[in-house]
Formats: C-alpha cells, structure tokens, sequence
C-alpha cells in the first residue's frame, strides 16, 4: 500500500499487518516520497516488503518507516537473516512454491525467521495473482507459523479455512482485492476480514 487515504481507510479495518512494498522494480513500489500516516494505529504490524536488497537500505527502513517486520521475498541468506536479526529486526521469509518445491529448504531458516510466507512461484517476486496447490503444504512440517499467500480473494476464504489443521498464523491478500496497484478496494477487504476472524 502507498496511497495515504487509502492507507487509512485499510487501517481503520485493523487488519493484522499492512505491507508496504520497497522493491522498486514492483507495480506496487511505494515511492521515494511515501509516508505513513501519523494516525496508523499502533496495533497494525508495519511490514516492509523487499527483494534482494542491502543490509544497509533494509535496515534504514526500518528505521525510517518504525517498521515491525520484513518481508524478505528474494533469495536472501540465513547469513543475511542473522544480520538483521542482530538489529533486532524481526523476519517474515517467504518461499515461492509450484508442485517441485522442497519444503526441507525451510529448515535453515528455523532459527531467524518469526514466520515464513508460502507464496506462488511466478515470473514475478509476488502478485502473480495465482494460487499454488495448498494441499503441497501437507509436506512442510509446520515449525514456523506461515502466512498464505498467492492469488487469494473472498470467493477462495472458505478454502482457506479448511487449512486451520496447518501451523498457518496469517493470510496475505493483495491482487485479489486491487481496484489498480497498490490501491485496495475497502469494501473486499472488510469481507475478507469478516470472513476470517468469524
């Protein structure tokens, strides 16, 4: 998210998490002028999204922008994740999975990541607007709470909710509730958060 009155009316739902995307190859790219605004309420999770980017950048967004947690959504190291963590920067790490994914790789991020993301391998780093096979998340061992991702919007909740046997702690909506990058449309994702905490 970018918009500010946009940002606003989405925070006034309280969703759990709001991310705010700072990989500038992304539709969804915030900006060089974005702020958050002064009345964000305090119990909304910042998250910062970032792909592939330098310790020094990651860590002046957090900073800059008080965020609660990263989103790393490129190749990034357990190495790079240790770093962070010596920040006292917690982490989100997400995975991009299609039918040959092996969940085992998860393992070496067991001790730095808070949560990991399962989202859909496409060309892109995210907003593929496309699910994988949820039933593949049988295979992971459930160590980290995940958030779900990938292609996921009001008409796809119902399924979701038939995954709560899984160590799942969030569900991550974007494309599917866009009237255009980065803009959400109010009204879809009050249903969505209706739907889920029912």
């Amino acid at each position: 998210m970018r918009d500010s009155l946009n940002v606003q009316d989405v925070s006034a739902l309280l969703p759990d998490y709001m991310g705010f995307i700072f990989y500038k190859n992304s539709p969804r790219f915030v900006g060089e002028d974005f702020t958050i605004p002064n009345d964000f309420p305090a119990t909304v999770s910042r998250v910062g999204v970032f792909v592939n980017e330098s310790l020094t950048v990651v860590i002046d967004k957090v900073r800059q922008y008080a965020l609660d947690l990263v989103q790393l959504h490129g190749d990034e190291s357990v190495e790079f994740c240790k770093e962070l963590n010596h920040e006292g920067i917690s982490i989100i790490k997400v995975f991009r999975v299609d039918d040959e994914f092996d969940f085992s790789i998860t393992k070496q991020f067991d001790e730095v990541a808070e949560y990991f993301l399962f989202d859909t391998k496409g060309k892109n780093f995210g907003g593929n607007a496309q699910r994988f096979n949820w039933n593949l998340l049988t295979h992971y061992d459930q160590s980290i709470p995940f958030f779900l991702s990938g292609g996921i919007d009001l008409s796809s909740i119902d399924e979701v909710l038939q995954l709560k046997n899984l160590n799942m702690h969030a569900v991550d909506v974007n494309s599917g509730v866009e009237q255009a990058p980065a803009m959400k449309d109010v009204e879809k994702v009050s249903a969505i958060i209706n739907k889920l905490r029912l």
